[in-house]
């Protein structure tokens, strides 16, 4: 199934992420600290837990700050105790947006949140107000070139939901959260490593953004990503260079 060309967006989010790093180590110490307060330190019966792993080796995180991060989280050591939060709203446009967030204050968390949306003109909703315009699951992205058909067999036989390809040759596979970690494994034993995995908040449809609108829509979006207390930002936003 064909979508619309979306690489170019992916590589320039990889390059902002990998210009990020520092900020997205502390990121993802948190989420390794969640993850193991709530599933325990056991990554084999941790799904979550081994995914934050698995993007701290991605980010050359080093080993002792992983393993610091989940002593902390199973109560070896002392530390903030972080919440997860959602905040949804909306951009230009009206183009829908979920910012998910890790906190130990909720009430500077909001106030960020709600500032960064007011001051590059958006605004902020009420709970669900658009989260029903986005579906829960893994994403595995791979780059112009991979073998479709080869791809695409393996994937399903793993049990991915969906095999999609984008105007550029990018391709998309998509699976249920709880089989993120199957399919992973399955994809790379059949030598397919994705350029992106994770398990996101997928848009069901997506608004194109060119000219100005892009630049105030990009503008806000990354106003959002810069905050201390976000996670992850997701939007039906698809902008254009």
């Amino acid at each position: 199934m064909a979508g619309h060309s979306k690489w170019a967006n992916i590589k320039h989010k990889k390059a902002a992420t990998d210009a990020k790093r520092g900020k997205i180590w502390t990121r993802l110490i948190k989420e390794i600290t969640v993850a193991a307060r709530m599933g325990g330190g056991d990554i084999a019966a941790n799904p979550r837990l081994r995914l934050a792993i698995d993007k701290a080796a991605d980010a050359n995180m080093p080993k002792d700050n992983v393993q610091r991060a989940i002593t902390r989280g199973t109560g070896g050591e002392d530390g903030a105790s972080y919440e997860e939060v959602r905040y949804e709203g909306y951009g230009i446009g009206g183009a829908a947006i979920i910012v998910d967030c890790m906190t130990d204050n909720r009430v500077r968390t909001v106030a960020e949140v709600r500032h960064a949306f007011n001051k590059n003109g958006g605004n902020m909703g009420t709970e669900n107000s658009v989260s029903f315009m986005f579906k829960h699951c893994g994403q595995f992205l791979f780059a112009p070139g991979t073998n479709e058909d080869a791809l695409m067999e393996a994937a399903l036989e793993a049990g991915a939901e969906d095999v999609l390809t984008d105007d550029e040759g990018g391709i998309e596979v998509l699976c249920g959260p709880h089989d993120f970690a199957g399919v992973k494994d399955a994809l790379e034993a059949a030598g397919f490593k994705a350029e992106v995995a994770e398990i996101i908040m997928k848009p069901a449809t997506e608004t194109v953004f060119t000219g100005d609108d892009a630049l105030k829509m990009q503008k806000l979006l990354d106003a959002l990503e810069n905050l201390d207390d976000v996670q992850e930002v997701y939007s039906n936003a698809l902008i254009e260079d």
